[in-house]
């Protein structure tokens, strides 16, 4: 019988990670519309986070932004059972996804909670390692967030994070770059800046260091990013939940707004073999020691 997955709330939640329109009711919604796609889509990047992780049985686990559930259920499924797996998320919404994903699985070696990386609500030296997938890139203070990682780590105890590479990638390039393209006085807002800021080799290493880190060293990879549908739905999801760039694509004049969601949808349609958009998605990689 499948065991319930906790989601816990933390009243203590700072400002520090707070941003209204990742909690945005339409957000939450758009998250459960396209739930099924989005998981497939992510579902090699979270296999490239989960090995680089190397857990093993018994093992004490925090995945920090986790979402709607990744890599924390597939690390405590690959746990079998064992060790603790503990999810938290800024964003109250997408964690009730994730417990209810975790309880369809049977899983009762994994719990969800609310929480800020910048202020974890946990005990030094608590964990054996600590994940994060596509995250840390909007910390609003990384050294802070790194450092609280540090302190819950236990000694040894290693830390995996996965960030976006370069924006010249075709899910970003198809959107984003058509947008830009074609409306030339238009600029890439901070918030979308945000997503590329540790992709150049060595600005997160150079920050793990910093932050007290040994050992560390980082990689690009680049995986299937593969969305199972049409170009006009990965387009309607990009804008549903990509919210680093939600001022530039509310910024297209009206006038132009059928001829930008064609070009967007041609350019994806170049990648469309008839069943699925086989994008890639290239990602950067760290390890560190404490």
């Amino acid at each position: 019988m499948a065991v319930a997955a906790k989601v816990r709330h933390n009243n203590n939640v700072t400002a520090l990670q707070e941003n209204a329109d990742w909690n945005s009711f339409g957000r939450a919604n758009a998250s459960q519309k396209w739930r099924r796609q989005s998981a497939a889509m992510g579902n090699d990047v979270t296999r490239a986070i989960v090995a680089a992780a190397q857990v093993q049985p018994g093992m004490r686990v925090l995945d920090i932004a986790c979402g709607a559930g990744e890599p924390a259920i597939s690390i405590a499924q690959l746990l079998a059972g064992s060790g603790d797996v503990v999810g938290i998320d800024i964003s109250p919404s997408p964690l009730k996804i994730a417990a209810e994903r975790a309880t369809q699985r049977g899983l009762s070696n994994v719990t969800f909670q609310q929480a800020d990386a910048h202020l974890l609500p946990f005990a030094d030296n608590r964990f054996d390692r600590i994940t994060s997938r596509l995250g840390v890139m909007f910390f609003s203070d990384l050294p802070r967030a790194l450092s609280e990682m540090r302190r819950v780590l236990k000694p040894s105890g290693g830390a995996i994070l996965l960030v976006w590479g370069p924006m010249d990638q075709p899910y970003f390039q198809t959107t984003i770059g058509t947008i830009l393209r074609m409306l030339p006085g238009v600029a890439t807002p901070e918030s979308g800046r945000k997503m590329f800021a540790l992709g150049d080799n060595g600005v997160l290493s150079h920050a793990l260091r910093q932050a007290g880190f040994s050992q560390v060293k980082e990689e690009l990879v680049t995986a299937p990013w593969t969305w199972m549908g049409t170009p006009e739905e990965v387009w309607e999801y990009f804008q549903d939940v990509t919210v680093p760039f939600a001022s530039l694509i509310q910024s297209i004049p009206a006038e132009r707004r059928n001829e930008i969601d064609a070009e967007v949808v041609r350019a994806i349609r170049e990648y469309f073999d008839g069943t699925n958009i086989t994008f890639t998605a290239t990602v950067n990689i760290a390890i560190a020691v404490k």
